[in-house]
This record gives structure tokens, sequence and C-alpha cells, in this order.
């Protein structure tokens, strides 16, 4: 079952009313969102600064291939740093791979140059980037599946992905890729429904914008990544 909650679309309208200056405090951390290609419904965004929870919706086909279709919210940004949160989605879905997102991402184009750690319905955690403006998706595998957080650190030229189970801190995952990002550039978090027809909504909580950490590109003993039948890469210890 697809869940379109009320209050989201309500404060979606009324933001989309209120001046730029004062729609800007109900963000948070982030400045801006919208709608990034083909959507059959305007994604929509609560941001609640007692619980500092960010509640997203979006429709969209997917983010994948050489082009998206997400809901983003967003902020500028420069050089070096990080982004991390607790991802949790609202209801149950029938789609396995709809996805929630943390986002570095070089524009606002359906085509954009981007990295992100996507969690889909099914638990199953990636990095995905396009590493290049129209080129095409690809992603390593997370050997931790529904992780309790997931957070990026762009170092230079390298992006790392970062998780954490129940009870322990994030650690690198094993999983990075070389990205060369222009500044400025869009850091955020994004959903896309994998269905175009549907409207899905997550929860980020305990989101963090701040100076990458170097021990995210600390290689964990025992670690390689490999490549599947299909292409895509995993991350294991085997």
């Amino acid at each position: 079952m697809n869940l379109t909650p009320t209050k989201t679309l309500c404060a979606a309208l009324l933001l989309s009313l209120i001046p730029a200056s004062q729609a800007a405090s109900l963000l948070g951390v982030f400045t801006d969102q919208g709608d990034i290609g083909t959507v059959s419904r305007p994604g929509s965004v609560i941001f609640d600064p007692v619980a500092k929870t960010y509640t997203v919706g979006a429709s969209g086909a997917n983010m994948w291939f050489k082009e998206d279709a997400m809901h983003f919210v967003w902020k500028k940004v420069a050089g070096d740093g990080a982004i991390a949160a607790q991802i949790t989605w609202v209801g149950t879905s029938a789609q396995n791979h709809r996805k929630a997102c943390l986002v570095i991402r070089q524009d606002l184009t359906p085509g954009s140059a981007y990295v992100d750690v996507a969690q889909h319905g099914d638990g199953l955690t990636s990095l995905q980037f396009r590493t290049e403006a129209g080129g095409v998706t690809k992603e390593i595998q997370s050997m931790t599946v529904n992780p309790t957080r997931v957070r990026l650190d762009k170092i230079s030229d390298m992006v790392f992905l970062s998780v954490a189970t129940e009870g322990d801190d994030v650690h690198p995952s094993g999983a990075s890729v070389k990205m060369t990002f222009t500044s400025p550039f869009y850091i955020g978090l994004a959903v896309s429904a994998h269905d175009n027809t549907a409207f899905e909504t997550a929860v980020f909580s305990k989101v963090e914008v701040t100076k990458a950490s170097l021990a995210a590109g600390v290689p964990l003993p025992g670690l390689k990544v490999i490549t599947l039948p299909t292409g895509d890469q995993r991350v294991t210890d085997k």
C-alpha cells in the first residue's frame, strides 16, 4: 500500500506559497527543495524542528540509467564534506526498489553526475553513481542490509560510504568511488517511488551535514569489491 500523508501535501502547498526567505527556515540545514525529472505528482517535504526529521514524499520512475525522477531537498556546498542520516520508510509497499537517498549532485538536471547512498524498500543499501552527465548509473552494493545509519564523505575526488548497525557507530562499508565535482554542487535528501504512478514517503532522522571524516577513507581489512553477472558490484568478505 502506498501512502500519501495529508499533512505532507498540506505542508508542501504551504511552502510553495510563502516567500523564499521564510521557506528556507522551514528546511533546517537545507535551503530549497523541488522535483527533478518527470514526476506524476509534485513531491513534498516536512521538516520537524523539534524531532529534527525530514519527511520526504515523491513519485518518479527511478534514480538510475541516464536520468533521474525524484524529489530533492538540498543546499549548495563547496569542497569536502559529509552528510549522514537514519532512514525509515512510511508504510509498506509492493515496490521493493523504492529509494530513499543521501545525495551529492553536480546540478539539478535529470542527467546530472551524482553519487548517493540509496536505501531500497527491501533493505538493499548501495552506493550509486553517475560519473558524468548523461552517463549510465552504476552501483556498489553494501554488505549491510537495512543499516541504522548511513553516511557519505566526500574527500577530494573520492566519495566513501559508511554504515552502522544497531548499537554500532558508522564505519567504512568498503564501497567508494572516484568522482570529480565542480564547486559549488548540491548535497541533500532524495526519494524516488520507482513507480511513477505511486507516491512513496521516507523519514530522514538525525540529519547532519558536516565536515568530512578522514576515518571514512580507512579501508577495512578483509573486504573486497566483486563484479556481479549483472555488471553491478558488491562488497564482500569472502
